[in-house]
């Protein structure tokens, strides 16, 4: 990265700064933080900013039900403590919508992310809706936070920025970039419990490699995502492309 460049900077709103950077901090992407600078991460903890004498964060659910809400008041100071700039503003939250690849490389795009990690029942909705959060779920389970869930998602993002991955092709066949899942990878040995790595990969012949790795990342959509592989017959019914064989 150039003297002129800035990095791409990640602040968390959290009441658990210690967890990060966690998993961020090691590998490609602790790299691309500590010594390459690529991207920065800044965590603020929210908790000083109660007005609360006895420093509480939360009440309890208007109309209401078990558990605490976060306060709109303490996250919306704690937000304006932040520099105001146009990064996308990201809360993680089970009833949000899908984390998907196209999401994050469209995050990848900004000069950085602001992610909001919730506790307890979650956070009020005004200020949500207020402050122009977009709520995302990295998945159909429920978590105690959304501390480990911001995670994902910030390595999801970084990993695309330029100059994190060494081979840019390594980002090209990967998993959801065309609407597929990745196919079989294998290395040696050549035998494993006496499983052995398939013929075709062992043949030279890269033209064939090609088809039978098509034909595995069909599959195993298919099998294993459906709901992807509709999608895909849909597109290419869309643009008049034959689909594929069974």
């Amino acid at each position: 990265m150039s003297e002129s460049q800035q990095p791409y900077t990640v602040s968390v709103l959290t009441m658990c700064p210690e967890a990060f950077p966690g998993p961020l901090g090691v590998s490609i992407i602790g790299t691309a933080w500590k010594e390459s600078q690529i991207w920065a991460l800044e965590t603020v903890d929210i908790r000083p900013f109660s007005s609360d004498k006895r420093g509480f964060l939360d009440d309890t659910p208007a109309g209401g039900g078990p558990g605490q809400v976060l306060k709109a008041d303490v996250i919306a100071r704690a937000l304006d403590s932040l520099a105001s700039d146009d990064r996308p503003k990201v809360y993680m939250s089970a009833r949000g919508k899908p984390l998907t690849q196209a999401r994050v490389k469209e995050w990848a795009k900004a000069s950085g992310l602001i992610v909001l990690c919730g506790r307890f029942e979650g956070v009020d909705q005004r200020v949500l809706d207020a402050r122009g959060f977009e709520e995302i779920s990295v998945g159909d389970a429920v978590l105690a936070g959304g501390e480990s869930a911001a995670m994902v998602s910030i390595e999801a993002v970084v990993r695309l920025l330029p100059g994190v991955l060494g081979a840019a092709q390594s980002l090209e066949s990967e998993s959801f970039e065309d609407g597929l899942l990745e196919h079989p990878q294998y290395t040696r040995p050549r035998n494993f419990e006496g499983l052995d790595i398939p013929e075709v990969l062992l043949s030279g012949d890269h033209k064939k490699m090609a088809v039978w790795r098509q034909q595995m990342r069909e599959a195993t959509t298919k099998e294993r995502r459906p709901d992807l592989w509709a999608t895909h017959l849909s597109k290419l019914q869309a643009n008049g492309a034959s689909k594929p064989k069974k």
